[in-house]
């Protein structure tokens, strides 16, 4: 089966429709979900989707490597580096899994980290959509992962596309601003080659609005994707700051992942801010041989950082001075030598919904240190693109379409002041590749109207096997130390097989026939493929009592009462 059950006795769960009875006027229907898990996922990934494929193998009996590469399709239908997100995304999915009413939520991103990888160590391919080439060119600026989204989803639709990359290489922040231990450079290089291999042409050092024209590219394609990234570090504002031992965290990161020569060995390193670029500097630094330590002016339930990496931010030994904030920087003959903090105590929530940090007076302090790196924000480099800045520095879009104020140009990801996650990033270039799409061919984006959320409260939970969540395998801390080796490891062939049938398949049939077996007024019929609808099975209405049984004991909420 795609999901483990218990053998269970014929008590009524959650679920359960008390209100029915024979000779009731309400009659079953099968109305698919939407899974918490799908809802919450920026991508738009439908997780029951690859998750039930791997674990319905024995059940329709098909050979695992068959499974694999049609779950690594399916989930490569909305996001194209599923090894990249597997490493590096915050997992909203999980957050939000009905499991965690039970026994934990199913360990998600690691399967479709299994699965990116799988998709790489076998060469999968990604396949059009259609064998008609194009006429009508597509640009792209920027090869982050909004601009690979973009470029991917277009590509597939058989659109000629170019991408115009500033640096060198591909991958934007993936690349520059992601260490290699938490995402190997080879990695990306292989997910963004499979992009390639659709015929996406991508130019390197390449900057619109300095080597190429904006206008040229008005000239020359249909639709304009401006993903330029975020790659500009923000000032602290504060005396002292002007002057050598201190940059800014974005640029560090930047620097030390090109594998330019940064010398930190040896030496106290402060790193200001909460985020997971303020985290990445700490780690990467104290890799190099730094003493590490980050000030922060709000407490640890403040931090943005994922909570992932602050965990192991502190398991590697790196101090975290909380409710603290610079003030100035100390120079003696040019050189860092400390840095002024004050005390702070959180007041009232401010615009973020987070406690406001105030200053306590008289509580002033210096910390010792040879080196400060900011890491409190970030923005965009719009170097020959300022016609599309606004007044604060951004770019204004279309939330739904990604669209700009000018007509078949189009940008996402963060500079839309969207500064979140890869995920989000990857979602945004597929809405966007959508509206262009669709903006090209001249007809109107149709309204999507998806169905309800689905809650663990309204199935029947106790059908479900308990089952341990599968879990992250972390090298140890003693091996981190001086080398950039990834801290956590790729799932096994049997990891990721007993964690797909942990998934419930929230409110999508998995075939399980309960329906089928429960009902005893033959009123349904088991079809001997799936409809047209997806449904194995369907409803003999003019024999249904409405007894409600069959949505009783329906595991995933998959049947309504109506």
């Amino acid at each position: 089966m795609a999901v483990v059950l218990k053998i269970r006795k014929r008590e009524v769960g959650a679920a359960s429709y008390s209100r029915g009875s024979e000779g009731s006027h309400l009659r079953p229907v099968y109305k698919m979900k939407t899974p918490p898990c799908s809802n919450a996922c920026p991508a738009g990934n439908v997780v029951p989707g690859f998750l039930t494929t791997i674990a319905q193998t024995e059940r329709f009996k098909r050979e695992y490597d068959e499974s694999y590469e049609k779950a690594w399709r399916l989930l490569t239908e909305t996001n194209p580096l599923p090894s990249i997100i597997g490493r590096v995304c915050p997992h909203f999915c999980e957050t939000d899994c009905n499991r965690n009413a039970k026994d934990g939520a199913v360990s998600i991103n690691q399967v479709e980290r299994y699965l990116g990888d799988y998709g790489l160590n076998h060469n999968l391919r990604h396949e059009k959509l259609t064998d008609e080439v194009k006429t009508d060119k597509i640009a792209v600026v920027g090869s982050g992962p909004a601009g690979l989204s973009a470029a991917f989803q277009m590509a597939r639709r058989g659109y000629p596309v170019t991408i115009f990359e500033a640096f060198e290489k591909s991958g934007g922040m993936l690349r520059y601003g992601i260490p290699s231990y938490r995402l190997p450079e080879d990695i990306l290089d292989a997910e963004v080659a499979a992009i390639a291999d659709l015929g996406v042409e991508i130019k390197y050092g390449t900057r619109v609005g300095v080597d190429v024209p904006m206008d040229d590219l008005k000239k020359d394609y249909a639709a304009i994707y401006l993903g330029i990234g975020a790659h500009e570090g923000w000032n602290l504002g504060i005396p002292g700051e002007e002057g050598e031992g201190v940059m800014s965290a974005v640029e560090f990161l930047n620097k030390a992942n090109a594998g330019e020569s940064i010398d930190v060995s040896g030496k106290k390193v402060l790193i200001i801010g909460g985020g997971n670029s303020a985290v990445d500097a700490a780690r990467v630094s104290w890799r190099m041989g730094a003493e590490s330590q980050i000030v922060y002016r709000r407490t640890r339930e403040e931090m943005p950082a994922e909570e992932e990496e602050i965990d192991d931010t502190l398991e590697e030994g790196i101090n975290i001075e909380y409710l603290t904030a610079p003030v100035e920087i100390i120079r003696d003959g040019g050189k860092v030598t400390g840095l002024k903090c004050i005390r702070m105590e959180l007041g009232e929530p401010d615009d973020s919904g987070r406690r406001r940090p105030e200053p306590v007076a008289g509580s002033e302090f210096v910390i010792n240190c040879d080196m400060v790196l900011p890491a409190i924000g970030q923005g965009a480099q719009f170097d020959g693109l300022d016609a599309f800045k606004d007044e604060k520095g951004w770019i204004t879009v279309d939330e739904a379409t990604g669209a700009t104020s000018e007509d078949s140009i189009y940008a996402g990801g963060d500079v839309t002041n969207r500064l979140g996650t890869v995920t989000e990033a990857i979602g945004l270039g597929r809405k966007a590749a959508n509206a262009m799409d669709y903006h090209i061919r001249g007809e109107e984006i149709p309204k999507e109207y998806p169905p309800k959320v689905i809650k663990s409260d309204n199935m029947a939970m106790n059908y479900y096997a308990e089952a341990v969540r599968g879990e992250k395998q972390h090298i140890s801390v003693n091996d981190r130390k001086g080398n950039f080796s990834e801290v956590v490891s790729t799932w096994t062939d049997d990891q990721a097989k007993e964690e797909s049938l942990r998934c419930m398949s929230c409110g999508m049939c998995f075939d399980c026939g309960n329906c089928y077996s429960f009902c005893s007024y033959n009123a349904v019929k088991k079809l001997g493929e799936r409809d047209e609808n997806g449904n194995p099975y369907k409803f003999k209405l003019e024999v249904c009592v409405g007894c409600a049984k069959c949505a009783e004991e329906c595991p995933c909420g998959y049947i309504d009462m109506s």
